[in-house]
Parts: C-alpha cells; sequence; structure tokens
C-alpha cells in the first residue's frame, strides 16, 4: 500500500473473528477445488477435465482472501499501521465488500510513452510528482471505460519499485459505503498488452484514517460513474 504510507512530515495479537473469517473463506476455495477434482461415477480419475475458468476463480478467490490478512496485519501492527494507538489498540478488521471476481478485469494497456510528467494535487499543499504511463481500456456495465494508471518518477529509481504502478479512482460508493475521495490500486508493469485490474484489491488511502498523511487526489478523468462494490469500505471512526 505504497501510496497511501506517503505523511506530511511523519513516513497481533490473535482475534477469533478474523480467524473464523478467514477460516470460512478458504474453507469455500477448498470445497471448490474438491468440486473441481471431482470424477463423475462413470469417468476415471485421469479422463476428468477441470473447468480452466473454475480454476481461475479458485486462485482468484484465494488472492483476495490473503490481500485482507496482509492488509489487516498490517493495520494492527504499530510500525505499519496508519491508525492512531486509539483506534488501533483495539483494531479487529477493516470492513470489506463481498470477494466479486466479476470486478477482476482484464483490461487492455495503452501506454503513453510521450506523457509528461505533472504534479498531481494532494490533500497537503505538497505535490506529487507523475506521469500517465498507460490507460486501461475495459467494458463494465455494459460499457466501455478507462482509466489511467499513473508511474511515480522518484520512486521508480527505488529497488523493488521499478515496476510500480498505481490507479486511483473513484465511483459512485464514495461518501456511502466507501471512502469519499476514492480509492486506490497497486499495479506492476506488465509484460504484455493486457494489465489485470482487481477492484477486490482497492484501499483507502491512509488520510481516511489519520489526517497526518498526505495523500494524492484522484483526477477527475479517472471517475467511474456508478458502483464498485468491492474492496475495503469506509473505516467508521466512531464505532470503533
Amino acid at each position: 500500500m505504497l501510496f497511501m504510507v506517503l505523511k506530511g512530515e511523519i513516513p497481533l495479537p490473535f482475534d477469533l473473528s478474523i480467524f473464523l473469517n478467514s477460516y470460512r473463506m478458504r474453507f469455500l476455495i477448498l470445497v471448490l477445488i474438491i468440486s473441481l477434482h471431482s470424477c463423475k461415477p462413470e469417468k476415471k480419475y485421469h479422463d476428468t477435465k477441470v473447468n480452466d475458468t473454475s480454476v481461475h476463480r479458485v486462485a482468484s478467490l484465494s488472492g483476495i482472501a490473503t490481500f485482507q490478512e496482509e492488509l489487516n496485519e498490517e493495520f494492527k501492527n504499530p510500525e505499519t499501521s496508519p491508525l492512531p494507538d486509539r483506534f488501533r489498540k483495539d483494531f479487529e478488521s477493516l470492513d470489506f465488500f463481498e470477494a466479486d471476481t466479476t470486478l477482476i478485469i482484464q483490461a487492455s494497456l495503452v501506454r503513453t510513452p510521450d506523457a509528461l510528467p505533472f504534479d498531481m494535487p494532494t490533500n497537503t499543499e505538497r505535490k506529487s510528482r507523475e506521469v500517465v504511463y498507460g490507460v486501461a481500456h475495459f467494458s463494465l456495465n455494459g460499457r466501455p471505460q478507462q482509466l489511467e494508471i499513473y508511474q511515480n518518477k522518484e520512486l521508480m529509481q527505488q529497488k523493488g519499485y521499478e515496476d510500480y504502478l498505481f490507479l486511483p479512482f473513484t465511483d459512485a460508493t464514495n461518501g456511502e459505503t466507501t471512502y469519499e475521495g476514492g480509492r486506490y490500486l497497486d499495479l506492476k508493469i506488465p509484460n504484455g498488452s493486457t494489465i489485470e485490474l482487481d477492484f477486490n484489491k482497492a484501499y483507502n488511502p491512509y488520510c481516511a484514517y489519520n489526517k497526518k498523511y498526505s495523500c494524492p487526489l484522484v483526477p477527475a478523468v479517472n471517475n467511474l460513474g456508478f458502483k464498485i462494490e468491492a474492496g475495503v469500505k469506509a473505516f467508521k471512526m466512531d464505532s470503533k
């Protein structure tokens, strides 16, 4: 969660409910795997063909479960959590939408090698120096969509972030079930001309949890005019 870690001036306990939620998702994944490999009575095991789409769905659900677990661990850890201590000490889990594999999009990526760097505004006076790496084109809700994908020219010089890409977006859930300022997706430069956009891994910027952080504002061009009910929901501080 790189872009939500940027600050203005500053850069587990075992929980039964988290264990049960994680166990439930992994149990469902296990059931799917077993059902995929089950044979009809008249078939020998080596005659059974596995549906590639179903296998991909199982792998996707597992990846979403891992994303949620890792994000919760990050928020529990005092060294990495954006939460103020008064919220972190009783933190159990972020609120997520139910996993939806139909919101894992294989988008066409049109690279923009001639794009010039620009200063992306943040919620503070700081500017984030970005360049449009490319534009993702895809179809959702029966209509063609496109979202700009950004690369931080300074960050790409750091070891481990050479292929890091950043996709901020807004949608019709903002201010209702999700953070009003929009959400982010972390991406990597793909080898080919397609890029996966898994909205189940959409997360809130750190400034949604703590005003000490400086977060890039979502450009107007990256607004989706419908609801993306996947990923992290809004954090309700008054209930924590």
